[in-house]
């Protein structure tokens, strides 16, 4: 990580406003991603349970994003998960992934509509075919925020994703969220393999960017 520069406060003047193009290693995954054989393992009071789910993730580019002269591109996500059994929501997640390319940061945030958040990081280089976050309990940098009942009954210690992007365009990803259950340690764990169902948007500024561009090529154009 980059020292802390003695100027906090002046952004960068030379920004590129396409998000695609700048989003490092997060840039495979950039659009709508579908798969219906996700596997969940979670506690239950007779022991873990094993489920297969049905996955949809939508993830939109971001304009560039910056804390003075720290500057982010990224995706805002989506996660919607059901189970062949029931129709009712299994899983619902919303965040954002980051890249810093001046540092090879990247971030995930994530909330979840039970009362938890976290924000986890890690490193890896704009071609990495790896990548992979983590956040700790108690952690004031990256950690992890729950309600009263969930630090009681089933508090979150760790939490880990490693993401595989394979050579066929689609990408796996492993998360791996160390519980406390009733006094004891619990591995939760899901997997899936997402396949891309359709491509991404460009991010709001670089919409803006390249109208502005084709208008200015039509007042340009010599008069019929």
């Amino acid at each position: 990580m980059l020292p802390i520069p003695a100027d906090i406060f002046t952004e960068s003047g030379d920004v590129s406003p396409d998000g695609l193009a700048n989003l490092g290693p997060l840039r495979r995954l950039a659009g709508i991603w579908q798969a219906d054989k996700g596997i969940d393992i979670n506690p239950k009071a007779d022991g873990p349970e094993r489920r297969t789910f049905i996955e949809r993730i939508r993830m939109d580019p971001i304009d560039p994003q910056a804390n003075g002269p720290q500057l982010f591109y990224g995706l805002r996500y989506h996660i919607h998960i059901n189970t062949p059994e029931e129709d009712i929501t299994f899983h619902d997640q919303v965040g954002y992934w980051l890249w810093e390319p001046a540092t090879g940061l990247i971030m995930q945030t994530l909330a979840i509509p039970r009362g938890q958040v976290l924000l986890a990081s890690g490193k890896a280089g704009p071609d990495d075919k790896t990548i992979s976050v983590t956040a700790k309990r108690g952690d004031t940098a990256y950690g992890i925020c729950s309600t009263y009942f969930l630090e009681q009954a089933f508090r979150t210690d760790a939490y880990r994703c490693d993401i595989t992007f394979n050579d066929d365009g689609s990408w796996t990803y492993l998360i791996q969220t160390e519980l406390f259950v009733r006094g004891a340690p619990f591995n939760h764990h899901d997997t899936n393999t997402l396949q891309l169902v359709a491509p991404p948007k460009l991010n709001p500024l670089a919409v803006i960017v390249n109208d502005r561009a084709k208008g200015n090529e039509k007042s340009d154009a010599p008069a019929a």
